[in-house]
């Protein structure tokens, strides 16, 4: 049988270097997002639920999203492109919300590259530190987050691929 190369794999550590810069595709959040992730989490707050509220009390009247649900489908875009088979562990983050997102709104992530070498204890293994801004429609950064990671070497992303 002959071997397939596969394909979608992430960012192995030791392909990365400080400085490194790139960009995920985009994606549209939607009512059904908004909806889903509200009730899957309980995050029944008025802003969220009630659409006549909305209109008077959040910001610009919109159709306010939650920071944790742009948080997660920004996560989600950057696990799509750069993380699969490298990911291995989420350590620590600083997060800040910058400006409010609104259904409608399409993000994507854009990321510098701030630390990244082997651990200490194996060399298959490596700590790599972001700079995550979540950019809207309008080139607005909406939230700004700086993940540190455990990520795979190449050998061990690709031992079995």
């Amino acid at each position: 049988m002959t071997s397939l190369r596969t394909v979608g794999l992430g960012i192995a550590y030791d392909e990365l270097q400080v400085g490194d810069q790139f960009r995920t595709l985009a994606r549209t959040l939607t009512e059904t997002d908004l909806v889903n992730f509200i009730n899957t989490t309980g995050m029944v707050e008025v802003l969220f639920t009630d659409v006549e509220y909305a209109k008077t009390h959040a910001p610009q009247g919109g159709r306010l999203v939650p920071g944790a649900l742009v948080y997660a489908v920004a996560e989600g875009l950057l696990v799509q492109a750069t993380l699969q088979r490298t990911g291995l562990a989420f350590l620590s983050m600083n997060f800040e919300i910058l400006k409010p997102t609104f259904v409608g709104d399409t993000v994507h992530v854009e990321v510098e590259v701030l630390e990244c070498r082997a651990t200490s204890k194996t060399p298959d293994r490596g700590l790599v530190r972001t700079r995550n801004n979540i950019v809207n429609q309008h080139e607005e950064v909406v939230i700004s987050y700086a993940p540190l990671r455990m990520a795979a070497s190449t050998k061990l992303r690709d031992r079995d691929a």
